[in-house]
């Protein structure tokens, strides 16, 4: 994923204070809930319709980020569109459903299970006996064998993203008969279900060549519903096409074509039947509903004057334009001027008329709205620094309201506003557990405690620094990362928390430097209302002091100091325009953390360089960025949260934990919650290791990140799919006077 979706994948702490405090109330926290099943708080949204309701034939234009560098989901640059392409043309022998979970996919499997478990697990699969790859050959043993040995991480030729599970089998054999596949584990694994999906032929997993290189452009044998026909690079489109050979029930589609389309013109796309599937982002959520609740017509607007056009921009203005114009030529006056007039009008009135007609287009599409299987989570660097300390992360938890956060993103689309209570799984899942009570609720007095305990006081003598380079460490390694010489779109870095009164900033001051003016933060000041009626949150002394009782004048922005040091965090954010979102939790966060005596440096960089040059590198104190849901998070989520050990180089191996916070005990409960083939036994390990995850502070989950779909009235079974796997055979267009199912309304 991006960092708004970011792609799968420390100092260490004081066992001390961990086992005296934190997991007295992990332990119960992780047990509580055990046996109550969740439910997702949104359902999938996708205008469900029964097949014979949906018409045959047709081609569906599906807007994407981008034409994927590769095919193969196993390499390191596969991306969503990747596994979107891999789940139309190629077998999977588990797909989830509405909640998450794994279920047997038919068309592939008529039964899998764990036939033995001494001395070695053994799971039996029995293929459906239809099931073909689209050259004739039937599926089997040999094509899960040769994944295996691409996958098992033993032979180095191949370049493997990831072998997770792979390399705990011992041997692949053919059953009984040819429709029976024998696998034995040297290990036990409870993730099994995870294996296989998607399976590919062994013209792909048979040779490192193969593997590495062909499969990057081209899929010349498939097995699914749909077939790749072309990738065209040229024109930024893949194409997917009905498969002949496809035993289970025939694609409604024609043909899908997957369209390279930016997030920002995806409203102009949809406008002009481009596409008719997009995922958006609220501010086209808000042209669609304008457009659906204004009554458009082509040569209108919602602000319409007698002439169709916005009444302060109408045709009158046009026709002063004119007369001007001729009074000018009459009167011997600046003709050029009055021409320029003119022009400008008539630019104007085709732009208005564009976008009514935008606009009248547009009440032809609908949002289908639900949650994404991803969370956002503010992270916290524990590599050094004040975060290396627990005490400090535990007080920034401590301080940041979940709730008020979810809201304020999730509220306004009207979704459920429900901060995510898990690290490992979402609302829904069979893992799914609240284990935030680990770390606590919001409390201000608390967090002001622990700040203190780990002795940071406030009004306490700050030695003098030396100025920095703007834009800081945590502009990246070069220190430059945030200022003018970064990426277009980089705003720079302000301080949230600055104690100076000063409002003005002169022209010829660096814009990227606000420690001596007030200029960046001022935007912050409406969060003060939302926080002060909160009584039971805590917060600057004298907030809730009767009406007309002033506050002490530095009592919420007093410095916290150390050693000589003031208290100040490094917040690095996405600068680019899909970002916003972020930016306003970030600005609310560090109000919030204002409020304790902590003092945020927010630095905006350019999107390319905000993954790779400062989350995985290190480069920052906070961030948010997102991880996908998995319904195996034994084996997914294990090296998101293991403990960071030491490279045979001297480096650090992270892994995928870019917080550099872990512990030996959450790698042990994983280790153990992998190798438990009791479903039970595995699923309570997990909900341990996710409440001794939320005490060690190094990642908050916020909330379930928000999933918009902009689709064309007439598409069905298809939209905002939630944690299910689309099912692409029975996509389409609805029949002419046919209606779909009842369910969730679109925006």
């Amino acid at each position: 994923m991006s960092h708004n979706g970011v792609g799968l994948r420390a100092v260490t702490r004081s066992v001390a204070f961990l086992t005296a405090g934190a997991l007295a109330v992990t332990a119960l926290s992780a047990c509580s809930s055990d046996e109550k099943a969740s439910k997702p708080l949104a359902e999938q949204d996708i205008a469900p319709a029964a097949r014979d309701q949906v018409a045959d034939g047709g081609t569906l234009h599906w807007a994407v980020d981008a034409v994927p560098e590769t095919l193969n989901t196993f390499q390191a640059d596969a991306d969503a569109t990747t596994t979107t392409v891999a789940q139309a043309v190629l077998p999977s022998m588990y797909r989830l459903d509405a909640n998450g979970r794994p279920q047997i996919n038919p068309d592939y499997l008529e039964s899998a299970k764990v036939v033995q478990t001494e001395p070695k697990q053994v799971v039996l699969y029995k293929l459906n006996q239809q099931a073909v790859w689209s050259d004739g050959r039937e599926i089997g043993a040999a094509d899960f064998a040769a994944q295996w040995r691409a996958l098992s991480g033993k032979d180095s030729a191949y370049w493997t993203a990831r072998n997770a599970g792979y390399e705990r089998i011992d041997k692949i054999e053919r059953g009984a008969n040819d429709l029976e596949v024998r696998v034995t584990f040297a290990r036990p694994y409870a993730d099994w279900r995870s294996l296989f999906s998607p399976l590919y032929p062994k013209d792909v997993m048979g040779t490192p060549d193969a593997f590495n290189d062909s499969a990057r452009k081209k899929l010349k044998v498939t097995a699914g519903p749909f077939q790749l026909k072309k990738v065209d690079r040229k024109d930024d489109e893949v194409t997917l096409t009905r498969n002949p050979r496809w035993w289970g029930h025939p694609a409604k589609l024609k043909e899908i074509v997957l369209r390279a389309v930016p997030r920002d013109k995806r409203a102009t796309a949809l406008a002009a039947g481009a596409i008719e599937l997009a995922e958006i982002d609220p501010e086209t959520l808000g042209r669609i509903s304008l457009a659906a609740h204004a009554g458009v017509k082509a040569g209108s607007s919602p602000l319409a004057g007698p002439d169709g056009l916005p009444g302060h921009r109408s045709g009158g203005n046009l026709g002063a334009a004119d007369a001007l114009r001729s009074r000018a030529v009459a009167h011997g006056d600046d003709e050029e001027a009055a021409d320029e007039e003119l022009s400008a009008r008539q630019k104007e009135r085709r732009a208005l008329a564009a976008y009514a007609r935008e606009q009248a287009a547009l009440k032809g599409f609908e949002v289908r709205k639900s949650l994404e299987p991803a969370y956002t989570q503010l992270a916290l660097n524990g590599a050094s620094g004040p975060l290396a300390d627990e005490r400090v992360r535990r007080a920034v938890a401590r301080a940041i309201d979940r709730k008020a956060l979810a809201g304020v993103v999730l509220s306004p689309l009207g979704l459920p506003a429900v901060p995510v209570g898990s690290h490992l799984a979402l609302s829904g899942q069979d893992a799914y557990a609240d284990n935030s009570g680990a770390i606590g609720g919001p409390d201000a007095k608390e967090a002001r405690a622990l700040l203190a305990d780990a002795g940071w006081v406030p009004g306490g003598p700050v030695e003098k620094e030396k100025k920095k380079e703007k834009g800081g460490k945590a502009a990246g390694t070069e220190g430059k990362k945030a200022g003018r010489d970064s990426a277009a779109g980089d705003d720079g870095s302000y301080i949230v928390g600055e104690d100076d009164k000063s409002a003005d900033r002169s022209d010829d001051k660096d814009p990227r430097d606000h420690r001596k003016g007030a200029d960046g933060p001022h935007h912050l000041a409406q969060d003060g209302k939302q926080y002060a009626n909160k009584l039971n949150q805590g917060g600057a002394p004298g907030a809730y002091a009767p009406k007309g009782t002033a506050a002490p004048a530095d009592a919420a922005t007093k410095v916290l100091a150390k050693n000589g040091k003031a208290l100040a965090l490094r917040f690095v954010l996405p600068s680019g325009p899909g970002s916003e979102t972020l930016r306003t939790v970030a600005d609310r966060i560090s109000s919030m953390l204002t409020k304790v005596g902590i003092r945020t440096e927010i630095s905006k960089v350019s999107d390319a360089s905000y993954f790779k040059d400062h989350i995985a590198s290190g480069e920052y104190d906070l961030a948010l960025y997102s991880w996908p849901a998995s319904a195996f998070p034994a084996t997914d989520a294990r090296p998101i949260f293991a403990k960071p050990v030491p490279a045979a180089d001297g480096s650090l191996n992270v892994e995928q934990n870019y917080t550099r916070v872990g512990t030996d005990q959450v790698d042990q409960l994983f280790d153990q919650a992998v190798a438990t083939l009791d479903e039970g036994k595995s699923r309570s390990l997990i909900r341990k290791a996710d409440a001794r995850i939320w005490a060690a502070a190094g990642s908050i989950p916020l909330y379930q990140r928000p999933q918009l779909t902009a689709a064309k009235k007439d598409v069905v079974n298809a939209g905002s799919f939630g944690f299910q796997t689309p099912v692409y055979e029975d996509m389409g267009f609805l029949k002419k006077g046919a209606k779909p199912a009842a369910g969730p309304s679109g925006g």
